[in-house]
């Protein structure tokens, strides 16, 4: 089978059964034994061990994988999903904020409007795309993006992965909230198809800024919250520590999002995460975004509103017997 990288504490018996495949293979090629059953039987607890930890991972788990430094990106799943992109840049006000990207795109021959947070792969990408935190001219930027698809008639695609959005002084004078919530309101009344997917970390308003759609899914080892684990540890509890009693409390975790009618679907990873196998992550999205949108290319305009805003409005309500 494939070798699954591993990165976290928890893969720790994962990565004690790969050390030990490496050295049957050494020992195999130093002495020429036939060391195939050996192998086999290591292959075969690799498999069950990775499908037994992958498929039960905890909240704190989750979201250390939504943050693996090699999970694929915005740009990523354009360059694997997309014939070409052309990204256009500005809120037409204040500057081009690096934290979204967006731009015109063509899935499959059908132009689509594509935008989304880019955090950035290394340091010096981190700090030009502001670690995927964006300011009131992104979120700005990106309803100008959705006002041109709308005035095309072309539906838009977001891609939600950030920390939040940036909470500097600058921000806030700028009008953060104002930019946030004209956002929400926008989206719920934009005349075309919106299709949403949470590809890494979902916090707070910043992720709600680009996240209001006709379909919202998330990816499986992802997270979509009003906080993350660690300020809503430090909140409650003025520490850190808590962090993974945190992450089970605020119930942030894809299943526990789909049990909760709050997304539409959970969109299944390659075993060990995105990070493994991008490609394949990227065909999957791909065959999601192509069904979704002959789906709904088929409601007319009116009823796409009403749908959406019905969905929204009726999250969070309880009905007492």
């Amino acid at each position: 089978m494939e070798q699954i990288k591993t990165s976290f504490d928890f893969e720790k018996p994962l990565a004690d059964l790969m050390q030990q495949i490496e050295k049957v293979k050494q020992v195999a090629d130093k002495t020429k034994v036939d060391m195939s059953a050996t192998l086999a039987e290591l292959d075969e607890k690799v498999d069950a061990t990775s499908k037994k930890l992958y498929n039960n991972l905890t909240g704190w788990q989750k979201v250390q994988m939504s943050r693996h430094a090699e999970r694929p990106q915005t740009l990523d799943y354009i360059s694997m999903i997309c014939d070409d992109f052309i990204e256009m840049h500005g809120d037409r006000t204040v500057k081009d904020d690096k934290a979204i990207i967006g731009g015109f795109a063509t899935i499959d021959g059908q132009t689509v409007m594509i935008i989304g947070h880019q955090k950035g792969k290394n340091t010096k990408e981190r700090q030009y795309r502001n670690f995927g935190m964006a300011n009131p001219e992104g979120y700005r930027k990106a309803l100008r993006l959705m006002r041109l698809a709308e005035k095309f008639n072309k539906p838009v695609i977001s891609f939600i992965d950030t920390m939040g959005a940036y909470p500097g002084l600058e921000a806030e004078e700028r009008g953060q909230g104002e930019a946030i919530a004209r956002n929400l309101l926008e989206m719920s009344v934009l005349k075309v198809p919106i299709l949403c997917f949470v590809v890494g970390e979902g916090a707070s308003g910043g992720a709600l800024g680009i996240g209001i759609g006709d379909k919202v899914y998330m990816l499986e080892h992802t997270w979509y919250s009003v906080i993350s684990p660690e300020s809503c540890s430090s909140i409650l509890w003025r520490s850190w520590d808590f962090k993974e009693k945190a992450a089970e409390c605020l119930k942030l975790t894809s299943d526990d999002m789909y049990k909760n009618q709050l997304i539409d679907g959970v969109v299944k990873e390659p075993l060990g995460g995105a990070h493994q196998n991008p490609e394949l992550m990227a065909q999957t999205l791909k065959g999601q975004i192509v069904k979704d949108l002959e789906e709904l290319k088929k409601v007319n305009a009116d009823k796409l509103i009403e749908t959406r805003i019905e969905k929204f409005c009726s999250m969070g309500v309880v009905v007492e017997n």
